[in-house]
């Protein structure tokens, strides 16, 4: 997976709370009731909105710096962040061996949790990777 960061805007408003939204992905928006709240929302947007993306198969644009982007006057800005993104590269079909009683625990197991068996060995490899 390639790590991308995105611009992310913070603003205010009459209202209390503060919304979120990225200049280069319109339609990705968040919230939070303090700065931070909002901050990490927004990470949680940006994967969702990444997601939907892929699955339709519309192009992610390239991450632009900050001090790119201009200010929009009718918009009080609180803040100005990037915001992590791993994006999923493309899946490629293996071919591979296990012994038959640990393919059906896995399936077991991924079936319990909602998954497939690509999704599940995916995930158990990112975290033996991961440490």
């Amino acid at each position: 997976m390639a790590v991308r960061y995105f611009p992310a805007i913070i603003e205010g408003g009459d209202e209390p709370g503060y919304c979120v939204f990225f200049p280069d992905l319109p339609g990705c928006t968040s919230a939070g009731d303090t700065i931070e709240q909002a901050a990490l929302n927004a990470e949680d947007a940006l994967r969702g909105h990444l997601a939907m993306m892929i699955r339709d198969s519309d192009p992610i644009p390239d991450q632009r710096p900050l001090d790119q982007i201009g200010q929009d006057p009718e918009v009080t800005e609180v803040a100005r962040i990037m915001v992590r993104a791993e994006i999923p590269g493309r899946a490629i079909r293996l071919n591979i061996s296990m012994d038959d009683g640990l393919v059906e625990a896995v399936d077991h197991e991924a079936a319990a949790r909602g998954m497939t068996r690509s999704g599940f060995l995916a995930e158990a490899a990112r975290r033996a990777l991961a440490g």
